[in-house]
Order: C-alpha cells, then structure tokens, then sequence
C-alpha cells in the first residue's frame, strides 16, 4: 500500500501521453476533419485540443461538437474556451484529482507558457481497459479514481486535517453566530423559560431533517447531470416533503407541550417553530449540495457542515422570531 501511495507522487509526466490530437484556431471545421483524414487519429482520442499560432493552448473541442458542427465555421467559434489542464509539475495524485473532480474523460498537460505537452486520460488510471458504454459505468470510474485519491489522502492525518477543517471553521462560525443570535432573544427567553427546554429538540429536528435531505441529493449528483430544470423539480418535491415532515412534527411537539404545560401560545410556537425550521432546513440540504456540485467543490466534505450551520442559523431565527411575535 505504501508502495503504491509512494507512486502517485510521481510526475504526472511519467505517464502522460505524447499523442495530442491538436487542430488550429485559423482552421474551419472542414479542413480541420480533412486534416484528420489525412493524418489519421488514435482510437482513444476523445477531445482535439486548439492551439494559436504561438502553439499555446486556447481551446477544446470534444469530438461530437466537432462533428456536429457547421462545415464551414471556424475552430475559435465551436472550441470551448475555458480548459482544465494539468501543469508539467504536477503529480500523477493531481492528475487523479483533477479528472475525479471535473469528471472529464482526459485532461491536456501544459508547460509554463501553456502549451501543450501531453494528455493523460482515465484509462490511465484504471487496471482494466477502459470501455464506457453507459453512464453509469462512467460515475463507477470517477468514483474509483475518487476513492484512489482519497485513500491516498487520506495516509496523512495532517493532510486530512487541511483539507477537512476549513468546511468546520463554518460550523465553528454558525455555533457563534447562533449564540450571538440567541443573546438578542434573551428577554424573551426571560418571559417564557419553557422555550429554552425545547431548544436543543428544535435545532436536533432540523438538524436531522436537513442531513436526511443532502444525504439524497448528494446521492442524486452521482447519478445526474444537475441542471436548472433537474433542481426546480427537486426543490418543489423536497418543500412538500418538507412541509409534511415539519407539520407532522410540529404538530406531535406541540401537543406534547399543550398537554404538558397547558401553555397554548408556547405551543403554537414551538410547533410553528418546529415547521419552519424543518422546511428551512430540508431545503438547504438540497441547494447546498447542489451549490457546491455546480461550484466543481466535493459536497461529500464540504456540504455537512455548510449545510448545518446554516440550518441552525435559520432554526434560532424562525423560533425565537416566531416567540417574539406571539408572546
């Protein structure tokens, strides 16, 4: 095992393919596919990378936009502009990194004046050939080359810590400001002493409802292509779950207190309470996860956290603003 953690900190170079399907920003479609015609290409190529006259690196272009695209358009006009690449320097660990974090098939290497060197591709990586028939073989690979990555990670307690505690400092943050935000309902706590034995039951539901909420949306990413259309849908199912769950709830807590303390209006606001920070919370585990997803930042770490501190934050203001309200 140490042997093995030991060789992904090899340059990155080490295994990096010199074969570059490259093409010129100058260039149609048409002469760029009679270029490839004539020159012929690997069966592995998966995307042409677009050099400028200087032969640095401005562009990609996958192999279907390429053949989809109009004869007679220039390359700078279908290339994507924006390309993730891997510096000369890096590791092979990098490398892991990068291709499990934008989840893209190859990845071009660059020198310091960026240009092209090298690609290297999942089937690098991979012991088996590398065939991908469907998506979900695809999601199998990211995640191995994920698990590869954390694993080797994960050998150092210390780079655990510098990749982990960063996401803490927000529940370390959000715990600070709930206690800020409590001190300003201090004289309502004063007046109704019962709101603070059902506190720590209020901030626990959400808490638990917003985990159960990201732990199905994080889920959900592995197996989608997120878009506008794919979160609206899953926003106005989660608010009705959400809704049923927080009334349900609500509604048992706040009986339980009526029967308990014969206080209707500590009731009412500890159910209410109880169905606003519910409906709050499961609704931030779905947009959290997703943000972070969109952000190319892993929801696996960075989302229990977020998620939390923001919810505890909602659940301090919609209980005591709702106690402030109605007692």
């Amino acid at each position: 095992m140490a042997k093995k953690q030991q060789s992904m900190y090899r340059s990155v170079m080490e295994v990096a393919s010199r074969d570059c399907a490259v093409l010129r920003e100058a260039s149609t479609v048409r002469e760029a596919l009679d270029y490839i015609r004539e020159r012929g290409i690997s069966e592995k190529i998966i995307y042409f990378y677009v050099l400028d006259e200087e032969k640095h690196l401005i562009g990609v272009i996958p192999t279907r936009r390429l053949l989809t695209a109009e004869l007679e358009r220039p390359i700078r006009e279908v290339m994507i502009k924006k390309v993730i690449s891997i510096p000369e320097d890096a590791t092979i660990l990098d490398a892991h990194e990068l291709l499990a974090r934008y989840k893209y098939l190859a990845l071009p290497v660059v020198d310091k004046e960026r240009k092209l060197i090298g690609t290297v591709d999942v089937g690098m990586f991979l012991e088996e050939k590398f065939m991908v028939p469907t998506k979900t073989r695809m999601d199998e690979v990211f995640e191995t080359i994920g698990f590869r990555v954390s694993q080797v990670r994960g050998a150092s307690p210390f780079r655990a810590f510098r990749f982990r505690f960063p996401w803490l400092l927000s529940t370390i943050a959000g715990g600070l400001l709930c206690a800020v935000l409590t001190s300003i309902y201090n004289v309502t706590l004063e007046q109704s002493l019962i709101l603070a034995f059902f506190l720590t039951l209020v901030l626990g539901l959400g808490e638990s409802v917003s985990m159960q909420s990201m732990t199905v949306t994080i889920q959900a990413l592995r197996s989608t292509h997120p878009t506008l259309k794919w979160y609206l849908r899953s926003f106005w199912h989660e608010a009705g779950t959400a809704l049923l769950l927080g009334a349900a709830s609500g509604l048992l807590v706040g009986l339980v207190v009526f029967l308990w303390r014969s206080a209707l209006n500590e009731a009412l606001v500890i159910g209410g309470g109880i169905l606003l920070s519910m409906t709050g919370a499961c609704l931030f585990g779905l947009s959290i996860p997703a943000l972070l997803h969109a952000l190319r930042l892993d929801p696996k770490i960075a989302a229990g956290p977020l998620t939390l501190a923001v919810a505890d934050i909602c659940t301090i203001v919609f209980y005591f603003g709702l106690a402030s309200l109605l007692l």
